[in-house]
């Protein structure tokens, strides 16, 4: 009896360790490092100095040191360069270029040269596997082709341009599996030629890009609409690729899928982890590509079929938008500094830089998944991932049809990659398989597209 006693409390205490081994944890304590290390005053300061270049229009003066459109990508340049020398050459500082010439575009009558500006913080496992966070760098007013009169472009964009330095400032304190690109793009406002230029550099080389972050006006809370309110955002996003290919059409039409494609999930994940660690937020996804009838520069990443969405407030005020700075009929009209709430901005850029972290800590995704169930009483899911010591298991997510967000999940352990979800009706729900690190973090919700045949 004495034997016996001594040897159960051992067995229960080995036994419980094992089960938190395959375990992760719940949450990751340096995500809410993350959100206190993000300044309000240093992205007042960038937001101030990005105005102060007076205008930062795509055809704007490139040679002046203190105004034009050259003036900022030199300053963003060397805040890039700032950053990386305080942790000690962390950052990859690049600068893209591509020829606009005449004929692409209305809004560019003269040959121009396109320029972005790019801070790498390059992955330890995965080097060639990117999260991106981009912001915009030129500005505009009434007549897209001013180049010369004066276009502070404060909230669009220099809140959304602030914000990636910010985030570059934070992040670079860490490392990470995966690689992060910090990224100032032009061209936007005369047609998405900097996203254009680079998201084709980046299909052509083989980039693996994990989806980008595209922030475009994060700084404003009082709207057009009469609602002041500093806790909402939009994410938008568009189910699949612009021209689904023919066995996607078929897949979607059968089996389900219109709104689980890559950008989708991409948005699942930002709203998911916002609600997580900062819930005083109220994130909102939005199913579209953009607002009605205008564009943003997630969207040639779309085009090369790249995960991609658009961050923003959820309420604008159109006469700080693309107008010239003016007083009529006592509304006073222009983008200016007096229009950004920089808390909000740098709640905003917390949203980021928090969703930038979980995504580059995380193992990859799922690389194959399949589902079956069809006339069965249960639903079963099969996938493939690398091979990773981080990988903790995987999570299953499982929700309602009409749901916009994952409501169920079943963890399984690394070891674990055919797994059947008993008396849960293939017909019922949508499914979806995430890879989950020992640290907590997950990769993004990878949804079935191949069915699993009966053999």
């Amino acid at each position: 009896m004495k034997f016996k006693h001594f040897l159960f409390p051992s067995i229960l205490f080995l036994l419980s360790h094992i089960t938190l081994a395959q375990s992760p944890p719940q949450s990751d304590a340096r995500i809410y490092d993350i959100i206190n290390a993000v300044s309000s005053q240093r992205i007042e300061a960038d937001i101030k100095t990005l105005a102060g270049f007076g205008t930062r229009h795509t055809l704007s003066d490139t040679i002046s040191s203190v105004r034009g459109i050259g003036a900022a990508r030199r300053w963003i340049w060397s805040e890039f360069e700032k950053i990386s020398s305080e942790c000690n050459g962390c950052l990859e500082v690049v600068e893209t270029w591509g020829l606009v010439v005449p004929g692409e575009s209305r809004r560019i009558p003269d040959s121009t040269w396109i320029v972005n500006e790019m801070a790498i913080k390059r992955g330890t496992v995965y080097p060639n596997r990117y999260i991106i966070m981009s912001g915009d760098i030129d500005s505009r007013i009434s007549d897209p082709l001013n180049a010369t009169d004066d276009s502070p472009g404060a909230n669009d964009n220099a809140s959304g341009m602030a914000g990636v330095i910010e985030a570059a400032r934070v992040l670079t304190k860490y490392d990470f599996p995966n690689s992060i690109i910090f990224l100032g793009l032009s061209g936007e406002e005369q047609g998405l030629f900097g996203g254009k230029h680079l998201a084709a550099k980046a299909k052509e080389n083989g980039w693996n890009i994990i989806g980008i972050l595209n922030n475009d006006m994060i700084g404003n809370i009082s709207g057009i609409d009469g609602i002041v309110d500093n806790r909402s955002f939009r994410i938008f996003s568009e189910t699949s690729s612009s021209e689904p290919s023919r066995q996607e059409t078929i897949w979607n039409r059968f089996y389900g899928g219109e709104v689980d494609g890559p950008s989708r999930q991409l948005a699942r994940y930002v709203h998911r982890m916002t609600k997580k660690y900062m819930p005083e937020m109220k994130p909102k996804l939005v199913y579209r590509l953009d607002r009605f009838g205008r564009g943003g520069h997630h969207r040639p990443f779309n085009d090369e079929g790249f995960a991609g969405i658009r961050i923003m407030e959820t309420h604008e005020d159109y006469t700080r938008q693309h107008q010239d700075i003016r007083v009529e009929d006592g509304i006073h009209y222009g983008d200016v500094i007096e229009g950004v709430n920089f808390d909000y901005a740098a709640k905003m850029t917390a949203v980021n830089a928090i969703n930038l972290a979980g995504i580059a800590w995380a193992p990859p995704q799922p690389t194959f998944v399949e589902i079956g169930g069809a006339v069965r009483p249960s639903t079963r899911l099969k996938w493939e991932c690398p091979e990773d010591p981080n990988i903790a298991g995987f999570k299953i997510y499982w929700r309602d049809t009409t749901a916009p967000q994952w409501e169920h999940s079943r963890f399984v352990p690394a070891d674990v990659k055919d797994f059947t979800l008993e008396n849960v009706i293939i017909d019922n729900f949508l499914f979806g398989v995430a890879t989950v690190g020992r640290d907590g973090n997950e990769s993004i919700v990878v949804y079935p597209k191949t069915l699993i045949r009966r053999r």
